[in-house]
């Protein structure tokens, strides 16, 4: 098998593997080819968000309505309540939605799905 030497080609999953697979969560972030990919992403690698955080983090202004269509994938989200600083500093009451653990294999099959419908596009 003949190596690659330009680093684009370098850089590329091999045939029939997942970027998921083989990009860092950094470039997966930086990458995702939708918002509710990069939520997904963020939610698998990086830790729980409430809908500030997404919105300074990941770019999703409505994360509320991203975590159902997260769900219609099957998998299943914490919604734990709690109080969070609105944007003039008062105390507002919002959800904090964390991945358990137990759905990381589910997330990583979902994200592949979600990686490999825009490389097909492209």
């Amino acid at each position: 098998m003949k190596k690659a030497t330009r680093p684009e080609e370098q850089s590329r999953p091999l045939q029939g593997q997942s970027i998921t697979a083989s990009a860092s969560p950094a470039d997966l972030l930086a990458t995702a080819p939708t918002k509710i990919a990069r939520a997904l992403v963020y939610f698998r690698h990086f830790g729980d968000l409430n809908r500030f955080e997404a919105a300074r983090l990941v770019g999703d202004t409505c994360l509320n309505s991203t975590i159902p269509a997260l769900e219609r994938y099957g998998l299943a989200f914490e919604h734990l309540p709690e109080k969070s600083p609105n944007h003039w500093g008062e105390p507002c009451d919002c959800t904090r939605y964390r991945l358990p653990a137990s759905q990381y294999d589910r997330a990583d099959k979902v994200l592949a799905l979600m990686f490999s419908r825009t490389k097909g596009a492209a």
